[in-house]
């Protein structure tokens, strides 16, 4: 046989990538499982944190946190607050005075300033804005998109496993 070999290098060749692929087969089945195994276990550790993250919400918006507010609710929030502080300042001034004139104005101008932010958030809401999102649905919207790659990733392990062993 060796003599063989000798005359018909290519024929060694040929036998011996048969062999290999014989054997490469199960490995590369072997490590799809292990993928397969791993994708799965971070897709389950994906679907908890977006399970805690949606209860952190919650709470967090019972509580009133401002994790639960988007930056422009906190400007309308913050906004709502000046103007109903202009308002008690602007009853507490005396009728005609030159600081009830002033504190009118500023009066007007947080009430301005109101409608602007109000404006601004439903147009930010509109765009699908992050600044229209607050803290904890952005971790939710992340764990979300984690989740679903996860999930394809999973999928296409499958693929390549069926694949692999239809060779």
């Amino acid at each position: 046989m060796k003599t063989l070999f000798r005359f018909f290098p290519a024929a060694a060749t040929i036998l011996a990538f048969t062999s290999l692929s014989a054997f490469a087969q199960p490995a590369v089945v072997k490590a799809e499982n292990t993928q397969l195994k791993t994708d799965q276990a971070v897709m389950k550790s994906d679907a908890q944190q977006l399970k805690t993250d949606k209860a952190t919400l919650k709470a967090d918006k019972a509580a009133g946190k401002m994790a639960a507010e988007s930056k422009d609710s906190e400007k309308v929030s913050q906004d709502q607050q000046s103007v109903k502080g202009e308002k008690n300042v602007v009853a507490l001034d005396k009728h005609g005075s030159s600081q009830m004139k002033t504190d009118k104005a500023a009066l007007k101008s947080s009430k301005n300033q109101l409608k602007a932010d109000q404006k601004k958030i439903k147009a930010d809401k509109a765009a699908g804005r992050m600044a229209a999102e607050s803290k904890d649905s952005g971790k939710i919207a992340d764990d979300q998109q984690n989740l679903k790659a996860e999930k394809n990733a999973v999928s296409t392990d499958k693929a390549n496993i069926k694949a692999e062993q239809k060779k």
